[in-house]
């Protein structure tokens, strides 16, 4: 997939669509980096977390690693000289080889991308990078369990995966929520925040043994 079409579109269309909400969702749980020393986003994408991140945590070390070259040159701007401050990767986290150990790992609105088999090594990939006290912060859209809420999402998530796939070549077809992988490799859920009518979801989860 690729993500570099849409780099210069993307703010206007997040504000457009969905106002501050995804933004809320990116910095719901925000306070639980608190301590932590090193911290991985992944996917980071326009640099909207990561620039809450640095404002909020300034003497963390933050890592951000991003597909498209085009996305990651747009978080760099956002930050403006606080973006020597970072440390950036441009890659497929499946092929990136650096980074060590980390205490946090964000993935905003990033795993959803993904179908199921991809997700298992995304999350296994994520899961051996983490420290055994890690926390993993989880922003994606979601799916409710019934009712006006869960009509209104799937017809959300149709209109959402055909313009991405058209446009990025997204390989996911529809969502597959993470949670069993998560807990697959450690992690159990330890907080949730929901918004506009449980279609995107904000978690905490903590490693288990930490």
């Amino acid at each position: 997939m690729n993500f570099d079409r849409l780099a210069r579109h993307y703010d206007w269309m997040e504000a457009c669509l969905a106002g501050d909400r995804l933004q809320r969702a990116r910095t719901a749980w925000l306070g639980e980096l608190g301590g932590r020393r090193r911290i991985l986003s992944i996917g980071e994408g326009h640099g909207k977390f990561a620039a809450a991140c640095r404002a909020r945590f300034p003497e963390a070390e933050l890592t951000c690693v991003e597909a498209s070259p085009a996305m990651l040159a747009r978080a760099q701007r956002r930050l403006g000289p606080g973006a020597e401050q970072v440390n950036w990767h441009c890659g497929d986290i499946l092929a990136w080889e650096g980074g060590g150990e980390f205490d946090a790992i964000v993935t905003c609105f990033f795993l959803d991308c993904f179908p199921p088999e991809t997700l298992a090594a995304v999350v296994a990939a994520l899961a051996r990078r983490a420290a055994p006290d890690a926390v993993w912060l989880l922003v994606d859209f979601a799916l409710p369990p019934r009712g006006p809420a869960r009509w209104r999402a799937l017809a959300v998530h149709a209109l959402m995966y055909a313009f991405f796939r058209r446009v990025t070549g997204l390989p996911a077809r529809r969502l597959t929520p993470p949670d069993d992988w998560l807990r697959r490799n450690g992690f159990q859920p330890a907080g949730r925040s929901e918004l506009d009518w449980g279609l995107v979801r904000s978690d905490v989860w903590r490693r288990a043994g930490g």
